[in-house]
């Protein structure tokens, strides 16, 4: 299925969560000066309009960015703020190709993989003057296979399909274990939307079974669980090898964002899933 298209949901508060902590993982790999390769398995088109049709339909970014407030927020959030605010003074919101390409050095790859024929058009043209990137119309999930390990074992996975359906979860899981025992120290982030919890249950059951060690789990969600109605109700990440620092800065940001965007029936979590 190749229906979805991220056009409708950007800088929704999923969008906060995930590139919140794909640029603190990012800034934190490039403290030190050996190269990085940035794999982005489900890339979207790398730069949406937040006055488009579709955003303006579901009215998801002025929901999501837009309501922060970012005088209220820790300092270690500007970053983020700085460089989505770049682009939304434009009409625009990056995705996380676009994110990569705005930080990373000479030194890095950067590989993006994209199935929507559209979606990657578009890709293409958002990416073609970044000479470090790489777009190709084709499944991240197998293009994965071949691009681990990496010589010099540094390497950030981002994996955000848009699990349009079931077996994707599982998916997502079985390659993830695969990835990483070809390169047990690359950080990987995977997000997730929350529409039944029991299907993320079943993913980290799965992931505590697996020989993956160091797994985090962040949550950012509009309300609590509700298994009975269609939807979305919060979406997160299962981070693997994530910098140190991470968990700590998110417990302190993600209640001052969940109060901003969601109000008191939001909902936020920070937990340690596996120990190292």
């Amino acid at each position: 299925m190749l229906s979805y298209r991220h056009a409708f949901h950007a800088g929704n508060y999923a969008d906060v969560l995930k590139h919140l902590v794909l640029i603190k993982t990012l800034n934190y790999l490039l403290k030190k000066d050996s190269p990085i390769l940035y794999i982005d398995t489900h890339a979207g088109a790398g730069l949406y309009q937040t006055n488009s049709a579709e955003s303006k339909k579901t009215g998801e970014f002025a929901e999501g960015f837009a309501q922060l407030d970012f005088t209220q927020l820790p300092e270690d959030t500007l970053p983020y703020h700085k460089l989505v605010q770049k682009f939304s003074r434009q009409g625009q919101y990056p995705g996380s190709p676009m994110i990569a390409m705005q930080l990373l050095r000479p030194q890095d790859q950067l590989r993006f993989f994209e199935l929507h024929p559209a979606d990657f058009a578009l890709l293409q043209q958002n990416s073609k003057t970044h000479k470090r990137a790489k777009a190709e119309h084709s499944d991240g999930f197998q293009s994965l296979k071949a691009l681990l390990p990496v010589q010099n074992q540094r390497a950030l996975v981002l994996i955000d399909p848009s699990y349009e359906i079931k077996d994707d979860y599982d998916h997502v899981v079985k390659s993830v274990i695969s990835a990483y025992q070809r390169m047990p120290n690359a950080t990987f982030l995977i997000w997730y939307p929350v529409v039944n919890r029991h299907l993320i249950a079943d993913m980290i059951r799965k992931l505590s079974k697996s020989p993956i060690k160091d797994v985090w789990q962040f949550e950012l969600g509009l309300s609590p669980d509700d298994n009975l109605n269609h939807g979305m109700t919060s979406s997160g990440i299962f981070a693997i090898n994530p910098p140190w620092t991470l968990a700590s800065e998110l417990q302190v940001c993600l209640p001052v964002i969940q109060q901003q965007i969601a109000k008191k029936q939001g909902i936020h979590l920070v937990q340690r899933l596996i120990d190292e």
